[in-house]
């Protein structure tokens, strides 16, 4: 835990009693220039989707969508023999088809880590959690670091979080952003994956808030949704998250990454989040370090369309 005149190392202070702490986060949410027009948002996916995501749609892609794959179970009824073969099919798949990338990480539930560890044979694959009380995200603050310190001792390499939408509600952003730092400051040097829940966000203006609150937090990677109770991934969603991403690059001069998750399961559809990171973000996002698909089914049927194979690997 940081004590209050310690810093974090994402280069922001985060001192609870700073003066004006609160402006600072509404400063940069007021300075945004990204859209908010919910309207202009949904024409915008539409245009871009109508003109480039027919021609994203070829082999050459839908392999290194596989390879942006975070490959994910979290079932009430995971269990230690459950997920070891869920993670020897990735080994397997790797033997049979080693002519082909696999996905970019396993994610599993925090106690999971360590299971996971041991059973991947695959290097280039990361052992990835979702982590702090996931996914309602309602616990202590300590809870939450606890978790996520004991699961990087089991060998986690990247941590996926949900951001507190209750001090979102209440515009604590202070809080807000003060829990996400704590926690990227145990994470360290690893990718911490906020995910902002964007089904019970609804709006671009709430989802740009949400975007801007969590990259000056410090994370590595802004993420749509849980998939668990409320919708999924959406392309509007994207499109604004991506721009904030684009916005926040521009003046800080970091790239902070883009997963979308809950609910992709089509090789079209995967194409279409593939379409709207290269057409607002450009090539420079498009590698497994900047844009990650959380999914299950859809590994099998991207692995279907490049290889014109019925098989289910995964």
């Amino acid at each position: 835990m940081m004590t209050e005149h310690e810093h974090c190392n994402c280069g922001h202070d985060h001192h609870h009693h700073e003066v004006g702490g609160t402006d600072k986060y509404q400063t940069a949410i007021n300075q945004s220039n990204v859209t908010i027009d919910d309207a202009a948002v949904a024409a915008a996916v539409q245009e871009i989707i109508d003109k480039h995501a027919a021609e994203n749609n070829t082999p050459q892609v839908q392999q290194f969508l596989l390879n942006c794959v975070d490959l994910t179970t979290l079932a009430t009824d995971d269990s230690e023999r459950s997920v070891a073969q869920f993670v020897q099919r990735v080994n397997d798949f790797d033997e049979k088809y080693p002519q082909y990338p696999n996905v970019a990480a396993i994610c599993v539930y925090s106690n999971f880590a360590a299971v996971v560890r041991g059973t991947l044979e695959v290097s280039g694959v990361d052992v990835a959690v979702c982590s702090a009380s996931f996914p309602a995200s309602q616990a202590h603050l300590e809870t939450k670091i606890a978790e996520t310190a004991l699961a990087i001792a089991d060998g986690a390499d990247e941590v996926d979080i949900v951001l507190n939408v209750g001090y979102f509600k209440d515009e604590a952003y202070e809080e807000l952003c003060d829990e996400i730092s704590e926690i990227k400051h145990v994470v360290g040097d690893r990718p911490l994956k906020v995910i902002l829940e964007t089904g019970l966000l609804k709006s671009a203006e709430a989802i740009r808030r949400a975007s801007i609150l969590s990259m000056y937090s410090g994370c590595d990677f802004i993420k749509t949704s849980t998939g668990k109770i409320y919708p999924g991934a959406s392309l509007e969603a994207a499109y604004v998250m991506c721009q904030c991403i684009k916005e926040y690059y521009i003046k800080h001069g970091r790239k902070v990454g883009f997963k979308a998750s809950g609910g992709i399961r089509t090789t079209e559809d995967a194409v279409k989040y593939y379409t709207i990171v290269k057409e607002v973000l450009g090539e420079e996002w498009l590698d497994n370090t900047h844009f990650r698909i959380g999914a299950s089914s859809l590994a099998n049927a991207l692995f279907q369309s490049f290889s014109g194979r019925d098989d289910k690997p995964f």
